[in-house]
């Protein structure tokens, strides 16, 4: 008995794998497919790393129609076709990614800042932002080697970020409607305030939120949010700009000026951008003008020169006769480039910004 169990095991085996292949044929087949399929995503990663687009979204294309489920091979045919400007299409693969995995937060991030920025599709764009903001993700940490807690935050403060974003560009297109464009205004502060809660080193949240101030006619903290973003980023010619165009409507025109030639230094070396420094020079000839037809800015300027004299006359008179052999100290390029960002990262226009009860 035992010998012909032996003998009819292999044949047993070979029955129960043949019934269950028969059995199974879809789900085998649907495995295969799956396995082409990620074979082909495999070959449109391998040409989208060496920036074969076309290549790419062949690969891509065949790869998803065999196995729809790959969500990182629709969220690299959305970026694809956002570099060739086909942003309908983007859409739908981004919409895709998130569809088979909707925790995907940059698919949804994507998503949003294409539809806002390139289509002005708003509300979908605002939506997407709230979905990431309320998704909640399981923090996994294990020290020394992973954690997405970071990323995690950081996701949300973008959102935050561009919701405040979008909600300005919605204020521009309901310029028509005052009450319409005030309240659009108020919810990008929100959101911008939102963003600096769970991020307050971010450059560029100040400063936008300092331009929704700004143009909601609250200088007070407009000021603030521009002198901060300064201070967090010393060499962004932008905030210096901005600030100098604030300080000239509130009639400040020397501290208007400090700042627009700081704007003009740094435009200069570092934005290659000729309409920028173009720009930049017309408002600084303008802060200019006003400095100079200011009489209390004449009369301050007088008296600066005529003591700038007199202390010269008084030097000149004290070492006449004697050779000043003293050598200067040459500073260290790491002591220059402080000396660099402790000057342009002051914001001495910090005072008029200080009291909620001064008057714009």
């Amino acid at each position: 008995m035992k010998k012909l169990l032996k003998a009819l095991f292999p044949i047993i085996v070979i029955a129960l794998i043949a019934a269950a292949v028969y059995f199974n044929q879809s789900f085998l087949k649907a495995q295969y497919r799956k396995a082409q399929g990620v074979f082909c995503v495999f070959q449109g990663d391998e040409a989208f790393r060496h920036m074969d687009m076309i290549e790419a979204i062949k690969h891509y294309q065949k790869g998803l129609k065999l196995y729809p489920k790959h969500y990182s091979a629709w969220y690299n045919l959305g970026n694809i076709y956002v570099a060739y400007e086909d942003y309908y299409s983007a859409l739908y693969a981004y919409s895709q990614a998130f569809k088979y995995n909707p925790k995907m937060m940059t698919a949804r991030m994507n998503y949003g800042v294409v539809a806002s920025s390139k289509l002005g599709n708003f509300d979908i764009a605002i939506e997407q932002f709230k979905e990431i903001i309320k998704t909640k993700r399981k923090i996994i940490s294990i020290p020394k080697i992973f954690s997405n807690k970071f990323s995690t935050k950081e996701n949300k403060a973008i959102a935050y970020y561009n919701m405040g974003l979008t909600y300005r560009m919605k204020s521009l297109y309901a310029a028509d409607d005052w009450e319409k464009q005030r309240r659009f205004l108020a919810e990008a502060i929100r959101a911008y305030q939102k963003s600096i809660e769970i991020s307050p080193k971010r450059y560029d949240t100040w400063f936008n939120l300092g331009f929704a101030y700004h143009i909601s006619d609250n200088y007070l903290e407009a000021g603030r949010c521009y002198c901060q973003a300064i201070k967090i980023q010393p060499l962004s010619y932008e905030a210096h700009f901005n600030l100098a165009v604030l300080l000239r409507r509130m009639r400040h025109y020397k501290e208007s000026y400090d700042e627009i030639e700081k704007a003009s230094i740094l435009v200069t070396a570092l934005d290659d951008s000729p309409a920028a420094q173009q720009y930049v020079a017309i408002v600084m000839n303008d802060i200019t003008k006003n400095l100079y037809q200011n009489e209390q800015y004449r009369d301050q300027l007088k008296n600066e020169l005529a003591a700038e004299k007199s202390k010269s006359e008084e030097n000149i008179k004290n070492n006449k006769g004697k050779k000043n052999k003293k050598d200067k100290k040459k500073l260290s390029e790491k002591e220059e480039d402080k000396v660099l960002m402790s000057s342009f990262g002051a914001c001495p226009s910090m005072e008029y910004f200080t009291y909620s009860d001064e008057e714009n």
